[in-house]
């Protein structure tokens, strides 16, 4: 199931990084996810991705252009309109929910990420579900 969509992690931290990887492998049976280092040229390189991702998860903490700059562009760009894209991030009061919530983001998970509960979220998200995940 996992395996009929293409997905693009934008994150800065190389733990983070890894630690996709992993789930996505072994929770998800994706081999090698797309993952951007940084949001340097986003635009320029995710319209030169073939074939574009259904899924985008975005870190809000990365630089030179942050989470909700990174939102912006892609929904003001008409093929990623309708792409779920979900922030992944450590900052998970409930106002900074609500203002990712009111940013246009279809979801958010908070980090750390887990093997036990991130492929079930991505199954909900695959399913048109706007998954906002707090972990305790």
């Amino acid at each position: 199931m996992f395996d009929r969509y293409h997905y693009l992690y934008v994150e800065d931290d190389p733990l983070s990084q890894e630690i996709m990887r992993m789930i996505m492998a072994h929770g998800m049976g994706i081999e090698n996810p797309v993952i951007f280092d940084s949001s340097q040229d986003f635009m320029k390189r995710i319209l030169g991705l073939n074939p574009k991702p259904e899924i985008i998860m975005l870190d809000i903490h990365i630089t030179p252009l942050d989470g909700f700059e990174m939102l912006g562009l892609l929904r003001s760009n008409r093929d990623f309109r309708s792409t779920k894209i979900i922030a992944l991030t450590a900052s998970v009061m409930n106002e900074e929910i609500e203002k990712l919530r009111l940013a246009g983001f279809d979801g958010a998970i908070a980090k750390p990420l887990s093997l036990h509960t991130f492929p079930a979220l991505m199954q909900q998200i695959i399913a048109g579900e706007n998954v906002w995940h707090v972990a305790q």
